[in-house]
């Protein structure tokens, strides 16, 4: 069978999977774990699936999507919209500012307080998405379906972006100098004030899918005050929401934001031990998972094993990135997106992580053994191999060992 006959036939079986009335899991599971192809919108569909977003009666489907939805309507009005309009009509007026609720107030569930501790939320993370996958121009480009619901020209309340404008200049404006004296800066001569603006936003009625993902994070934090936002989630949004944002099927990718919220939600769900610090020494945290890697190693390549321990090199120094962040820093992109497919499948949930984590470490094993502590650090570091299909290989030969 030649390659591109035997790729048609791939794409074949999963529309043999997914065309059934209720979908065997099973099957499904064991087809997206040697990587689902992108035509027809498959691995959209396959991730939405696997990640519990869509149940596996087919004729439910349409009913669930237009539900969550709503739902995420819901929220954009409920957590942008309508605090952008308290906050705009609690200035209009000076009747509106009550003692009740004014910016000053002391009591930590007045508004005002929950809208600062909300905005140092907001800046951490568009400080973040705006570096998102940096060497790619898609998070900068504008999205074809920007969300009408905040970008219509009639709103007069504030949105996330002028949030941000306005909160940023605010805090640069007044700057001390080395001696401690405060000086109170015109934003409009300084350069600080184009310091939030990293790139060139978009005209209004436009929004960048960098944007997007801002929003996504912003309703997730609000929504989950027990973790908010954390460093490291944009990293695991992006993937989702690059993958949905790019779907051949134009009535779903119309629906990516909502979607890759609700799918990122579940992710989290599954993943969100690794990010809470107080659960780090616990059995379901970072660090019984970072010291699994190296157990696996021990198993089944003691010398590597002894190495790594002889120079100190301890796994948090680069498995807490691996781990946490479902290696979405190590790879382009796609190779991470193709790993991802690996990750959502496997039926331990990401169980098979670390075993692509040994994997990693065993097909580098001839220079770690070689190096130095500096060097073996930066090789772990900056991980020099690219082609993600050997290590999968890899890793599946360590599982078969078992």
């Amino acid at each position: 069978m030649s390659s591109p006959s035997l790729h048609q036939g791939r794409i074949a079986e999963f529309k043999d999977v997914l065309g059934e009335p209720k979908i065997s899991l099973r099957k499904l599971r064991a087809l997206c774990f040697n990587g689902i192809p992108f035509e027809g919108g498959l691995r959209c569909l396959c991730w939405k699936i696997l990640l519990n977003y869509l149940p596996l009666e087919q004729a439910l489907w349409d009913s669930v999507l237009k539900k969550q939805r709503d739902v995420y309507s819901h929220f954009l009005k409920e957590m942008i919209i309508q605090p952008g309009i308290a906050k705009a009509n609690l200035g209009v007026s000076r009747e509106d500012v009550t003692f009740e609720d004014h910016p000053l107030n002391p009591n930590p569930d007045s508004q005002w307080n929950t809208y600062f501790r909300d905005n140092e939320v907001l800046l951490q993370i568009d400080k973040d998405v705006r570096r998102l996958y940096p060497d790619m121009a898609f998070f900068q480009r504008q999205t074809e379906y920007p969300c009408l619901l905040i970008l219509d020209p009639q709103n007069e309340y504030e949105t996330l972006r002028r949030r941000v404008e306005q909160t940023t200049l605010k805090s640069q404006t007044v700057a001390r100098n080395r001696s401690g004296v405060t000086n109170v800066s015109s934003p409009l001569k300084t350069p600080a004030s184009q310091a939030w603006n990293e790139y060139e936003l978009l005209p209004n009625g436009c929004e960048a899918h960098w944007e997007v993902v801002e929003r996504i994070l912003f309703i997730y934090a609000k929504l989950n005050p027990g973790i908010a936002y954390v460093q490291g989630m944009n990293e695991i949004v992006g993937p989702i929401y690059y993958t949905f944002a790019t779907d051949p099927n134009k009535e779903w990718k119309e629906h990516a934001e909502a979607d890759t919220f609700f799918c990122f939600t579940n992710l989290m769900a599954e993943i969100r031990d690794n990010f809470m610090k107080s659960l780090d020494d616990s059995q379901c945290g970072i660090t019984s998972k970072m010291e699994r890697v190296y157990s696996s190693l021990k198993e089944t390549d003691a010398e590597l094993y002894l190495r790594l321990q002889e120079q100190n090199i301890k796994p948090q120094f680069f498995t807490f990135r691996w781990l946490t962040l479902l290696l979405s820093q190590e790879f382009l992109l796609p190779d991470v997106i193709r790993i991802w497919d690996s990750l959502f499948a496997d039926d331990q949930r990401f169980e098979f992580l670390l075993l692509v984590c040994c994997a990693m470490l065993i097909l580098i094993r001839e220079q770690l053994l070689e190096g130095d502590f500096t060097l073996n650090m930066r090789l772990l570091q900056d991980y020099p191999i690219s082609d993600v299909h050997l290590i999968i290989k890899k890793a599946r030969d360590l599982q078969d060992s078992k």
